[in-house]
């Protein structure tokens, strides 16, 4: 299915009815994707439309082939409600999920099914030179999918930094203020729309969509990668912030006149409870001679330590592992402690790679609240790791992503208008 159907550039010569008909289709497109399917009632309450404005619509999507319905459910003395979904791979979006040293490719489909996913070693800079290699990366992949191009609407990227929510430009990564913003860029690199998101966002956008924050309103989500970041969920929403750079807990002062951060500020969160903390804790102690099965490790492997190590090694009983990973866990619960006061949330999600250490660091981070934090808050609030898995950063991009396409289309025609 070609997105020429999405397109308004047939508008230019229609009337005010016409538009506002077309606006209509794409609202139920969007919708559709979103929910994964809608009941005809359900869509008549979502557009505020009639009953039969809205077989019209329906009507429309299936004259060109995108719509499939089935029956849903039981029903109680009358017939089945009959579910209107988009059909399996119509639509497509090309998530890129941009970590310090890798970039994960992600071919992500309309009913959020996985196609194609491929990680390869990637150097994050604060130069413009990886986004150079990111777009080379990008046009490779879509070159070798088997999709056809026309039904990738959309580009997304999701990335650690100080990302500007109004013109995506990158304040952190890939940044150079005489070039064009990052997400310009790439558009037109790329010929298609693309929008890049904070990465804790899009987990969180993840676990609100399809995890643990499913039917919740004020939820924290907790990125725990090499850096640390904070997902918002108020109100059943994610906020960004005036700029989009809300959720940069990983430099919160924590340390008096302690090392200097990369942002430039000395004594971040960062600094002690973070995977480059870890890995710096983990060096530390194979040179100093701690006993470790971690002395095992070559030369290079050292320089290089990744968090996953020093947990692989914990989860084999490893003492200083474990220890090590207790000190992060409890710097990172007094700050959790701090942000339970502050939010008053009812759920923290734990992601990321540090919270594949599971008990490790969950027991330090639990016991660290219940220190730090005032007993009626900690009492309502409960830890949980996230369930999402590897799957959290594209789920998330995606939903974004196709969220933010329908809108582009949508507000173009509201300026027509």
């Amino acid at each position: 299915m070609s997105p020429l159907f999405l397109s308004n550039s047939h508008l230019e010569n229609k009337s005010k009815i016409e538009k506002k008909n077309h606006g209509f289709k794409l609202k139920l497109v969007k919708a559709l994707i979103a929910g994964n399917g809608m009941t005809n009632a359900a869509i008549c309450k979502h557009l505020r439309i009639s009953a039969p404005k809205t077989l019209e619509l329906i009507s429309s999507l299936a004259q060109v082939g995108i719509i499939e319905q089935n029956e849903k459910g039981n029903s109680i003395g009358g017939r089945k409600p009959v579910l209107n979904k988009i059909k399996p791979n119509t639509f497509y979006i090309l998530c890129a999920e941009v970590e310090l040293f890798r970039v994960k490719m992600t071919l992500v489909d309309n009913t959020n099914t996985f196609l194609r996913s491929v990680s390869i070693p990637f150097t994050l800079t604060q130069d413009w030179s990886s986004a150079i290699q990111l777009v080379r990366l990008l046009t490779e992949f879509m070159d070798d999918s088997d999709v056809p191009e026309k039904a990738i609407l959309a580009i997304g990227i999701s990335m650690p930094g100080l990302i500007s929510y109004k013109d995506g430009r990158n304040h952190t990564y890939m940044s150079d203020e005489k070039q064009l913003p990052l997400r310009e860029y790439i558009s037109n690199q790329l010929g298609k729309p693309a929008f890049i998101v904070n990465d804790v966002k899009s987990a969180a956008m993840a676990e609100l969509k399809f995890g643990l924050a499913q039917g919740r309103k004020d939820v924290l989500v907790i990125l725990m990668d090499w850096g640390i970041g904070l997902g918002i969920i108020m109100d059943g929403r994610v906020r960004n912030g005036a700029a989009g750079f809300s959720g940069e807990m990983g430099h919160m002062p924590f340390v008096e006149d302690g090392i200097l951060c990369y942002c430039g500020k000395k004594g971040c969160l960062e600094t002690v409870a973070s995977g480059v903390a870890l890995a710096n804790m983990a060096r530390e102690g194979i040179l100093s001679g701690q006993d470790s099965l971690l002395n095992t490790l070559p030369e290079q492997e050292i320089e290089n330590i990744a968090p996953q190590i020093v947990i692989n090694a914990a989860n084999k009983g490893d003492q200083y592992a474990i220890s090590i990973l207790a000190s992060i866990g409890e710097r990172l619960g007094k700050g959790i402690a701090t942000l339970i006061q502050l939010f008053n949330p009812e759920l923290i999600i734990l992601g990321g790679k540090i919270a594949e250490a599971n008990q490790y660091i969950t027991i330090p981070i639990q016991q660290a609240i219940n220190t730090y934090c005032m007993t009626p808050l900690r009492d309502i609030a409960r830890v949980e790791l996230s369930r999402l898995g590897a799957d959290a950063g594209a789920k998330g991009i995606a939903h974004i992503a196709f969220e933010k396409y329908f809108d582009m289309l949508l507000s173009s025609i509201e300026a027509e208008r």
